[in-house]
């Protein structure tokens, strides 16, 4: 917990004089998409208010707006924890995003598309497949869903899917082999850059349909048993 709390006070220069409640649940919930705060983590009010340098009434309205996009919960007598997704979860975040990202990239219009941040993504993930850093790469393929979702330019659409996606983050942690869970991946994020790059976007929605389809059988597979083993995801 210590290492987390120290990520934390970094953060408190992104909230500035004004600091709001909206603020730090960004924070958080940027914590908890990139692995700080794994499923099952007591979040602490004393230690996160003091690291963040916020109120008590303030980090509380904070947990209440994660609450409502069920990434923590709150135990009676407990306190607030990280939420520990169920099999039924993670199998309606696949849903929403195949009927979400599939969408954007039906809709893109006329090629050619703005793909900088995209690519960037791909290299993101091959520095870290290089590296041998599995968790990074779990982190880059996310950008890439992240960034390809993005190019519908529709903040609404952006604000659904962060929530989505950190959601997914949860699922993630349980898994106890992250090469196998996410590098066959970089290369078909590779594969749908390219088609997107030569303008043909009903060959990148094929490509990336059978992708999420694969990628939810595979988690679903890999949580239902770890789940199964271990109801709190440890």
């Amino acid at each position: 917990m210590a290492e987390q709390l120290a990520g934390l006070s970094d953060d408190r220069a992104l909230l500035g004089r004004t600091s709001t409640a909206e603020r730090v649940a960004d924070i958080l919930r940027s914590r908890i998409a990139e692995g700080y705060f794994p499923p099952g983590t007591r979040l602490s009010e004393d230690s996160i208010g003091g690291a963040l340098g916020v109120s008590r009434n303030t980090l509380r309205e904070a947990f209440r707006l994660l609450t409502h996009e069920r990434l923590l919960v709150h135990e009676l007598n407990r306190g607030v924890f990280v939420r520990v997704l169920t099999v039924e979860d993670v199998e309606d975040i696949y849903r929403t995003r195949t009927l979400v990202e599939c969408a954007v990239v039906r809709g893109l219009g006329q090629p050619p598309y703005a793909l900088g941040n995209l690519a960037e993504a791909v290299e993101e993930g091959q520095r870290a497949a290089r590296e041998g850093d599995w968790k990074t790469l779990g982190t880059a393929n996310i950008h890439f869903h992240r960034e390809l979702v993005a190019l519908a330019g529709s903040e609404r659409t952006d604000e659904l899917m962060r929530s989505v996606f950190a959601e997914l983050r949860l699922a993630f942690h349980v898994v106890d082999d992250p090469r196998r869970l996410h590098e066959p991946y970089l290369a078909r994020n590779r594969q749908i850059l390219r088609a997107l790059e030569a303008g043909d976007r009903a060959e990148a929605e094929e490509l990336l349909a059978v992708y999420l389809a694969d990628s939810r059988e595979r988690i679903v597979e890999v949580y239902r048993r770890r789940v199964g083993e271990d109801p709190s995801g440890g």
